[in-house]
C-alpha cells in the first residue's frame, strides 16, 4: 500500500518544480510561472522584442518601447535582468552610462519571441475582421 506523501493532498497538489520534477508552468508555485509572465506580459515582451535591435540606454530604450513609463520600463528590466534574459553595464563615465542588452538566454527567448510577434502582426486582418464580427454580434446586448 502507497503512503501519499504530504505535498500531495486533495487541497495542495504539487508545484512540479521539486528537485526531482520537471518545471510544470501550469502549477501554482512553479518558479517557471513567473518567468514566463516577465517574457509575456505587455511590457516584458515589447522591451525583449526592443532589444533584439541591439543595446539601448535606458532612455533610448523607453524611446524605442513606447508608452512604457519610466518606472514600468525600470521594473522590467530588474524583472528580465533577475531572471537572466537582460545584462545591465554600468559605464563608470561622467556622466555615468548604463547600457542593456540581451544575453545570450535572452535572445534565445527575445527570438522565439519574435516569431510571435511576426505571426500576430501578419495575421491582424485576420483579427480585426474576427472582433468586427465579434463587435457586430455583441452590439446592444
Amino acid at each position: 500500500m502507497a503512503t501519499e506523501s504530504t505535498a500531495e493532498t486533495a487541497d495542495e497538489p504539487t508545484t512540479g518544480c521539486t528537485d526531482d520534477l520537471a518545471f510544470d508552468v501550469f502549477a501554482r508555485d512553479c518558479p517557471s510561472r513567473e518567468a514566463l509572465k516577465h517574457v509575456t506580459d505587455r511590457w516584458g515582451s515589447l522591451t525583449l522584442g526592443a532589444l533584439l535591435d541591439g543595446t539601448f540606454r535606458f532612455n533610448e530604450l523607453r524611446r524605442r518601447v513606447s508608452g512604457v513609463s519610466e518606472k514600468m520600463l525600470a521594473q522590467t528590466l530588474h524583472a528580465l535582468e533577475r531572471d537572466g534574459l537582460v545584462h545591465r553595464e554600468a559605464q563608470q563615465t561622467n556622466p555615468p552610462r548604463v547600457d542593456y542588452a540581451l544575453t545570450p538566454l535572452g535572445h534565445q527567448v527575445a527570438g522565439q519571441l519574435q516569431m510571435l510577434i511576426a505571426l500576430v502582426e501578419d495575421r491582424m486582418p485576420e483579427v480585426l475582421r474576427a472582433r468586427e464580427r465579434y463587435d457586430a454580434r455583441h452590439a446592444g446586448g
